[in-house]
Order: structure tokens, then sequence, then C-alpha cells
């Protein structure tokens, strides 16, 4: 199969956020991949949207494993030729237990596994999945993070601690950085943004925005125009009432 349109990656994008995401990219055109490690779950969410009428498909994809990353990547190449979106959404918040919520009590394994999944499995897809942007010489790639990231606002922002969480997008950060000094003169735009605190599973029903809302930015650097925003960390739009730069 081949396609015009422009083919979108949305990893973890069975619920929430990613969901979201995937909606609003589909009802400007763009034929999405829902991916999620539940298959179930996913097929569920590709049912759903089509009964709205929009374009989308569905592949099972667990990020932390090697296997289902390369399944993934031989299909999309077998089926699409390209990519052309690529939004990494899929990520965990650990909630430990409130004597363990400290960077001093804190398990290391905690933060291993929130790294790995955060953090390695991002890098993961991303060597994957550039590789088909490069040979169509076109990307977009959004990493998902989020304002407790700033290492500027830290200091004084009011949000938990989530020691394991922070220093994960931290993480996610940097690499966006650094892979947007690889990707010079590629047309491969990669930027990360804060969706904000939206009423999610992650977020709770007392967040202030809802998914829907946190998935404006996404759209928004996933249709960049070249030479665009390149390496940048963005807030959430209907926070700031427009693309609004973060310091990191």
């Amino acid at each position: 199969m081949t396609t015009e349109k422009q083919i979108a990656v949305v990893t973890g994008s069975n619920r929430g956020l990613g969901y979201a995401i995937s909606r609003k990219l589909a009802q400007i055109g763009v034929h999405v991949i829902l991916t999620s490690r539940n298959q179930a779950d996913g097929i569920a969410a590709k049912e759903q949207l089509a009964s709205e009428g929009l374009i989308v498909d569905y592949h099972p994809l667990d990020v932390t494993n090697d296997a289902s990353v390369q399944k993934l990547t031989a299909w999309l190449g077998e089926t699409y030729g390209k990519v052309d979106i690529l939004v990494n959404n899929a990520g965990i918040n650990p909630t430990p237990d409130p004597e363990k919520s400290s960077l001093l009590t804190m398990e290391l394994e905690t933060i291993r596994s929130t790294f790995e999944t955060n953090v390695l499995s991002v890098l993961r897809i991303l060597q994957a999945l550039i590789p088909l942007m490069k040979a169509n010489n076109y990307g977009r790639i959004v990493n998902v993070s989020t304002e407790m990231a700033s290492l500027a606002a830290i200091k004084t922002d009011y949000y938990p601690l989530s020691p394991a969480y922070r220093l994960s997008k931290v993480g996610v950060n940097a690499l966006t950085v650094l892979l947007a000094k690889e990707l010079q003169g590629d047309n491969i735009l990669v930027n990360t943004y804060s969706p904000g605190w939206m009423k999610t599973d992650m977020g709770g029903e007392n967040a202030p925005f809802t998914a829907e809302e946190g998935a404006e930015t996404a759209v928004y650097l996933a249709t960049l125009p070249d030479g665009s925003a390149q390496g940048q960390f963005f807030a959430e739009m209907r926070k700031f009432g427009g693309p609004i730069q973060l310091q990191w």
C-alpha cells in the first residue's frame, strides 16, 4: 500500500494524550498509526476513530522491546515506505510510597525503570524510524516532556518532587537537543513540549486541561513548515495563548 497522505506514528495512543493527538492529526488529513502494548485496547481506539470517519491504522508496539520496535519498523516500510511524523508520547510517571518519593529515599530501580521507558525507549524508536524519514528527506518529531523538566524552573516551581519522572524528562530534553544537532540539513525537525497538567489517567480529574487541549502543541509541532523551529522546548499553547518556548 502507498499513500500520498502524511504518515504519523503516535506511541502510547490508545488513550489519553496520545489518543487526542491521533484524533487531531487524523482530523486534518494525516494517516495516523495508533500504537499500544495492549492490542485489544489499541484496536478499540482505532475502531472508535474509524467510527468518526477518520483514517487510522493500528500496530501493536511495546516501546521497551527491541523485537516489537523492529516489527513495527518493518511493517511501516513494507506498508507505507515512509514515516513523516513521529510523536513520542508513551511514558510513565511512577507514584511510589510517599516515604520513598524523595531523591534520598527513592529506590534506584524505580528511576532505572522510568529511564528505560521514558528515555531509552524514545531513543530506540528514533533510531528505528529516522532512516524512513531520511529516505524521504522529510520528518517531524515531537517528544512529549514536561515543564517539570525545566532546569531553570525546578528551584522555584510548585510541582511535586517526582524525581524519577523529572530526571527522565530532563533526559528527553537533552536527547532532543542532541538529535536536532545531528539532523541539521536533513529536513527533519525535532522538538519537545510540555502538554501541561491534563485530565488523564496520569494527571487525574483535578487537572485544569483536557487531553484535547494538551494535544494542540503536539499537532502544531508535527505540522511545522520547512525551516521552522529545531531543537526547542515548547509550552502548551492553551496555557499561554500560542507556541511559547520554555527555558531549558
